[in-house]
């Protein structure tokens, strides 16, 4: 039986998206893996102000490629992305939204939590 990942809050990791579908895997989920080299384990809520960063920094998240199964994101769209490029962001005053249930808890040795919650869509 596999044993199912945990999220920043401690609990079963919630799908991030399926339309599109995301993951390194792409099974919708901001999993762990180990060959993942990028850690794409943080559920953003991608916004263009996030979208022209990483385009600037190299990052394009703009423009499909088939070779990954990439559809090319839009504002609006939830997607896994790297947690370190997340933070570069943050840095720079360009962070996106996040939700927590669907973000790895594995971005914690990233990202501290009060840095997240700050931009969390799901908190009460």
């Amino acid at each position: 039986m596999k044993k199912y990942q945990i999220n920043v809050l401690g609990e079963k990791l919630i799908k991030c998206s399926t339309d599109p579908v995301t993951g390194f895997r792409r099974n919708g989920c901001c999993e762990s893996f180990k060959d993942d080299p990028g850690k794409h384990i943080l559920c953003a809520v991608i916004n263009q102000k996030f979208l022209d960063f990483q385009f600037a920094i190299g990052n394009d998240l703009i423009t499909p490629s088939k070779e990954f199964n990439f559809p090319g994101l839009i504002s609006g769209n939830r997607w896994c992305v790297c947690a370190n490029l997340w933070l570069e962001a943050y840095k720079y005053s360009c962070a996106t939204s996040v939700i927590l249930s669907s973000t790895n808890i594995e971005v914690l040795e990233i990202i501290d939590l009060e840095i997240l919650k700050k931009f969390a869509l799901d908190l009460n």
